[in-house]
């Protein structure tokens, strides 16, 4: 069960990250996390969205490079320790994490984690057959 993560490539400058989120908030498209990185060359910003058909739509008719890409999200425990114990199990199991990043939940006293790991079918069985919850892109709304 993956969710789609919407990955928009910005140019290297100052007002890029705003405008970006100028046009997302002009089209109530609410973010629910945020991930960004660069290059030499160009910015890559990661969001997770409540509609990401809707985000997509209205980026791409605002001239943005943007990719989906299917990423795993797992609810865990707003605790220490909480995220280790899912490293250690995928890293026994040998599965790699490309990247990863979080967002706390506003109804629920957990942290989500955004996955993005080599088989993500295989990753899923194994977070799941060992009790871990791997939430939909329906389940992100009540999150």
């Amino acid at each position: 069960m993956t969710v789609n993560q919407i990955s928009i490539f910005l140019e290297n400058k100052p007002e890029s990250l705003s405008q970006l989120t100028e046009v997302l908030a002009k089209n109530n498209i609410n973010m629910r996390a945020l991930s960004l990185a660069d290059t030499s060359d160009f910015g890559i910003a990661r969001i997770i969205t409540d509609d990401c058909v809707k985000a997509e739509e209205i980026l791409k008719a605002n001239d943005y490079v943007v990719k989906i890409t299917g990423v795993i999200a797992i609810e865990i425990p707003d605790e220490a320790g909480s995220l280790n114990k899912i490293l250690k199990l995928l890293a026994s199991n040998g599965r790699n994490v490309e990247y990863m990043y979080g967002f706390t939940g506003r109804k629920t006293n957990t942290a989500c984690m955004i996955i993005r790991c080599t088989d993500i079918p295989k990753t899923e069985s194994i977070l799941e057959s060992n009790g871990i919850h791997t939430i939909s892109q329906d389940e992100l709304k009540d999150i």
